[in-house]
């Protein structure tokens, strides 16, 4: 059995340089970079790239961490776990999305259709790639954004915020229409799609299609804000079964209980006793 060698610790002098820079990826990697550089006698100008390929695939990590952390995704989905084929979209139409040039064009995105057919899914799972592709990305439920349209009365600064929500590149709205739209909700997407039009990219999922959002909010802003969504939009309209039901009835929607499941507890026995009430 062969026992792995610690590296050496950084000299004083060069640990003390590269604190005061503040590299902390390249920091952690040099002791090994600097003892395999020896052992293989490396030119000296593949140490340097090695611990500045480090450093900047550290930084790139930490950036898309924080990136995520900032976006507010619900769930954490990515296409590492959809299933295109179960998806009604078309499989050209989910390759050509899924490149998000449409997003640097600063088109927009409308997913709709019956519950549980993936839309949401579907959404987020851009959403992530975005952010993966360096991208900011700010996710909303409708009610989250009657909210802000609420805080925000007090000091009329409703244009301020929906400024700082824009400076992502991708602004998605998850499920519009399973819930009555308040007065607050429906100004603060009008609000959020009046000024991103052709200046930043709206993604949303809806159980309608757009056509029907006067069902939902008062039929001029309906009418306003679906006209600026729609100009440079994308439209997919999902069908078909709820995966979710599909996987329930199947018994897919959870895992089966093993061998080792802890039986049910049953309960204490009764105390006989003399003067106690029974």
């Amino acid at each position: 059995m062969t026992i792995p060698i610690a590296a050496p610790a950084l000299p004083d002098d060069l640990e003390a340089l590269t604190r005061r820079l503040r590299p902390p990826h390249l920091r952690r990697i040099a002791p090994e970079v600097l003892a395999t550089a020896k052992a293989q006698r490396w030119d000296p100008a593949e140490v340097v790239k090695a611990l500045l390929a480090e450093e900047l695939t550290g930084r790139d990590r930490s950036a898309a961490a924080t990136r995520r952390s900032a976006a507010g995704f619900p769930t954490g989905k990515t296409f590492a776990s959809w299933d295109e084929a179960a998806c009604s979209i078309p499989l050209p139409t989910q390759a050509a999305l899924r490149t998000l040039e449409w997003v640097g064009r600063a088109e927009n995105l409308v997913v709709c259709g019956p519950s549980g057919t993936g839309k949401s899914f579907f959404l987020e799972a851009l959403g992530q790639a975005a952010v993966e592709k360096g991208m900011k990305v700010s996710w909303f439920s409708l009610e989250s954004l009657g909210e802000m349209v609420r805080r925000c009365r007090a000091d009329d600064s409703v244009t301020r915020v929906v400024g700082r929500i824009l400076r992502a590149d991708l602004v998605a709205v998850d499920d519009i229409g399973l819930l009555p739209v308040s007065t607050d909700a429906a100004e603060g997407l009008y609000r959020l799609v009046d000024a991103a039009y052709e200046r930043r990219s709206v993604a949303i999922s809806s159980n309608l299609h757009p056509a029907g959002f006067d069902e939902l909010m008062p039929k001029t802003l309906a009418t306003a804000m679906v006209d600026r969504l729609m100009h440079h939009a994308h439209v997919c309209q999902t069908s078909g079964d709820s995966v979710r039901l599909a996987q329930a009835v199947s018994g897919a929607g959870v895992k089966a209980l093993g061998d080792g499941a802890a039986p049910p507890a049953r309960p204490a026995p009764r105390r006989r006793g003399g003067g106690g009430a029974a």
